[in-house]
């Protein structure tokens, strides 16, 4: 059945070919260059294409799964057919053949192609800036933090990863599915809007004349409409970065780590603002 299931018991296995050009097209959706001409991403694994039908359904133009998969996450599968999804029983090597890091899971959805303006028009209050991220894991990771502290976007600036990358949106694990992502903009146009749009910028950085601890203690400075930027993971932010920012902000290091991952660094300091904005 290549159509849309009514029921569970309405899949059949339909994919055995390896080679079928169906599987080679949601393959190469791996590659940036076939997700920019195709306009749609390839999302992999059970937990990101779940969170994929319940939270973007409307984007979801396929779902596919081995036996195996459909066995383990039935529950993926139901949720699809209810939102009258079209899903796809396929072999483990089908499903091999698409990614090798699905666990016998993939979803194709459409690139959601996200504005700044949009976000600014929802007057946010928490944002995260990445600078020249360029770890796909590193930035999946943060976006899930952000989401995690309840901020309202993510912005990837200048030489950032795409965040339509696989694997940026497996490390989310599907959290990119659930807030506005912005990509491709250069950091001083990103600063520069976000600024007159009234949130505070504030850089995580260790050359920051004040801790993000000292930070907290001023209820107003962190309750602000506040944009995090955080730098790239081998050399931070540059002096002409910094020379946007309204404030530099450093965490404490107080055992004898060298320093923080930019992931556990992001969570710091988007959840000091998240705390200080409920409280």
């Amino acid at each position: 059945m290549t159509g849309r299931p009514a029921t569970l018991d309405d899949l059949t296995l339909t994919l055995e070919n390896t080679k079928a050009e169906r599987i080679k097209k949601v393959a190469a959706l791996a590659g940036r260059p076939q997700r920019s001409r195709a306009g749609m991403l390839l999302v992999e694994g059970p937990q990101a294409v779940r969170e994929a039908v319940r939270f973007a359904a409307e984007r979801v133009r396929d779902v596919y799964l081995s036996e195996d998969a459909l066995e383990r996450h039935p529950e993926i599968a139901a949720e699809a057919i209810g939102a009258g999804l079209y899903v796809h029983l396929g072999t483990a090597q089908v499903l091999e053949a698409m990614s090798s890091d699905a666990q016998g899971v993939v979803a194709v959805v459409a690139d959601a192609g996200v504005a700044l303006d949009a976000v600014l028009a929802s007057q946010p209050r928490l944002v995260a800036v990445l600078s020249n991220v360029r770890d796909p894991g590193n930035a999946g990771t943060v976006i899930r933090a952000a989401d995690a502290a309840g901020a309202d976007a993510v912005i990837l600036a200048g030489q950032s990863v795409d965040p339509g990358n696989p694997k940026v949106i497996r490390a989310t694990a599907g959290s990119i599915f659930h807030l506005p992502v912005v990509r491709a903009l250069p950091l001083e146009d990103a600063v520069t809007e976000l600024s007159a749009a009234g949130l505070r910028i504030l850089a995580a950085d260790g050359s920051g004349t004040v801790e993000v601890g000292q930070l907290g203690a001023d209820a107003d400075a962190l309750a602000a409409p506040t944009a995090w930027v955080f730098g790239n993971e081998a050399w931070g932010l540059t002096e002409d970065d910094l020379a946007l920012v309204d404030q530099a902000v450093r965490i404490p290091i107080y055992g004898a780590a060298e320093s923080l991952n930019l992931a556990t660094a992001a969570a710091v300091c988007l959840y000091a603002s998240a705390n200080a904005q409920r409280a």
